[in-house]
């Protein structure tokens, strides 16, 4: 064999090997730190009714649109919306890469180039709303309550995501929305392998004092800790 294919045979397979390796451990870290909860035991109050809302794929945290603590209606205008509804009485939150978030309205839109970007840190972030009227406890929503305080903390959390402009305001990305009740902003932050939508709702809920994963990048290793 020439020695230049043994040598690009040889470092072929041990390219090969060492992504095998990575995927091998990131699988394994990502399991076993996703089980390991964190906040086991949050203070009890009936004060502030939360949802741990997801799509099967994507976390989001669904909050009131105006209480004592915040009212987002001042931010996340209604009018940004199609609808420009102001009867709604929550809005989600979820933060994710913007070029996926904004390119991929369904999977069969994903390219490499995007994939590629958000997998390894190149992309920006963008902030996700989507008001509701109400929701429906199911296996992919859970209602959760939690103090005013706990729920001042996870309020700092969500605001801090989102990228402000010279005036301190959140900035809408305009016309963009998947449908007739929800907008986008820019965010703080960048989306990796390491750090994924499910990552961010996380740590939303771990903001808030409540029950959340060490680590995790998927949503099942939310709601494991909700069942």
């Amino acid at each position: 064999m020439h020695p230049k294919l043994k040598s690009t045979l040889k470092f072929t397979g041990r390219f090969i090997f060492g992504i095998v390796a990575f995927l091998i451990v990131y699988i394994v870290a990502t399991l076993i730190l996703s089980r390991i909860t964190v906040n086991s035991e949050p203070v009890a109050s009936n004060d502030v009714e939360i949802f741990i809302n997801s799509n099967g794929v994507h976390t989001d945290i669904v909050v009131p649109v105006k209480n004592e603590v915040k009212d987002w209606s001042k931010d996340i205008l209604f009018k940004h919306t199609k609808s420009q509804d102001s009867l709604m009485r929550y809005v989600a939150f979820g933060w994710g890469d913007k070029g996926f978030y904004l390119d991929t309205p369904e999977w069969s839109d994903l390219k490499a180039s995007t994939a590629a970007k958000a997998a390894f840190y190149l992309g920006t972030s963008a902030m996700h709303t989507c008001f509701y009227k109400s929701l429906k406890e199911d296996e992919e929503c859970v209602r959760v309550t939690i103090s005013k305080e706990d729920y001042a903390d996870m309020v700092k959390y969500i605001s801090e995501s989102f990228r402000m402009d010279e005036n301190n305001k959140v900035q809408w990305i305009e016309n963009q929305s998947y449908g007739n009740y929800d907008a986008f902003y820019e965010g703080e932050g960048r989306y990796s392998l390491f750090y994924t939508c499910n990552t961010w709702a996380n740590n939303a809920l771990k903001a808030g004092h409540q029950k959340g994963a060490l680590w995790t990048t998927y949503d099942g290793g939310i709601f494991c800790h909700y069942e």
